[in-house]
């Protein structure tokens, strides 16, 4: 792929991470699907409690996330590299889709957030090979503080004076992202991650397609 469809995927991936984010923030009263240093923070804090029964949820949010983070890292991988992208992301929406199908069948079991999360997880090898500014990935502080010594460096003059504007537009679309999933559970309840199914989904599809038309053509061979 080339690098402006790269960055542009990456910047909508990004939005689908604060998406989810949002969705399982208000679901599940306060803990997250792809932001896992918050979960990790409120796991501690439950330990220092002593609230065991309540830490078993964000455990194993960060297990699932871990898990999603291995099977992904692990199919990009076992691919050939240029289907790195149109496969975690199929990989990624059957996920997504599983935890939709099974959330609505249980939804007391939390069956929904264990899936996505493991989507999550997965996630972020989608652009995994993809070198120095990238979007696409389920956490966003490190561009934040990339935001800042950009817009440092440009004031100062010792660098790019529009060299954040890449930084900004992954915190953007996490945040506009956010605000969708937030309206959309309101709206749709567990429907809502019909969304970033369809995202994760079309992305594929559209990788897929773009990766079997940049392949070369088939040597031709004489006839024996």
């Amino acid at each position: 792929m080339r690098r402006p469809w790269q960055l542009g995927s990456g910047l909508l991936l990004t939005g689908l991470a604060g998406y989810v984010d949002a969705l399982g923030f208000v679901r599940l009263g306060g803990l997250y699907m792809s932001f896992m240093s918050g979960n990790t923070t409120q796991l501690a804090v439950l330990g220092a409690g002593a609230e065991l029964h309540r830490m078993i949820l964000p455990a194993t949010l960060i297990v699932a996330f871990l898990a999603g983070s291995v099977l992904g890292s692990g199919l990009a991988i076992l691919v050939p590299a240029r289907w790195t992208t149109p496969a975690v992301l199929a990989y990624e929406t059957l996920l997504i889709l599983a935890g939709l199908g099974l959330g609505l069948e249980s939804p007391e079991l939390g069956l929904a957030a264990f899936f996505v999360a493991l989507a999550m997880g997965s996630q972020n090898a989608v652009l995994a090979q993809v070198t120095g500014f990238r979007a696409g990935t389920t956490f966003v502080t490190g561009a934040l503080f990339s935001l800042g010594q950009k817009i440092a460096q440009a004031l100062t003059r010792t660098g790019d004076p529009l060299g954040w504007i890449g930084d900004a537009l992954v915190w953007m679309s996490l945040l506009f992202g956010a605000f969708l999933g937030a309206h959309a559970y309101q709206q749709f309840g567990l429907y809502a991650l019909v969304a970033p199914a369809a995202v994760s989904g079309g992305l594929a599809l559209i990788t897929a397609f773009m990766v079997l038309r940049a392949a070369p053509p088939a040597a031709n061979v004489p006839p024996t």
